[in-house]
C-alpha cells in the first residue's frame, strides 16, 4: 500500500514538474488517501499483534 503511495506520489512530482497540474493534483491525493490508508493498517495490525502460528 505504501509502495503505491510513493509511486503516486512521485507521479505527482513528476506531473508537476511537468506543469500538468489536474494530473498532479489527482496524483498527490491519491498518494495522500493510499498513506493514510497504509498507516491505519499499520496501526490496526500493531494493535492487534496477529503473527503467523503454526501448529
Amino acid at each position: 500500500m505504501l509502495y503505491y503511495a510513493l509511486m503516486f506520489l512521485v507521479v505527482g512530482v513528476i506531473a508537476g514538474a511537468l506543469n500538468l497540474a489536474g494530473v498532479s493534483a489527482v496524483a498527490v491525493q491519491i498518494s495522500w488517501i493510499l498513506f493514510l490508508i497504509g498507516i491505519v493498517l499499520l496501526v490496526v495490525h500493531l494493535i492487534t499483534d496477529r503473527s503467523v502460528r503454526v501448529p
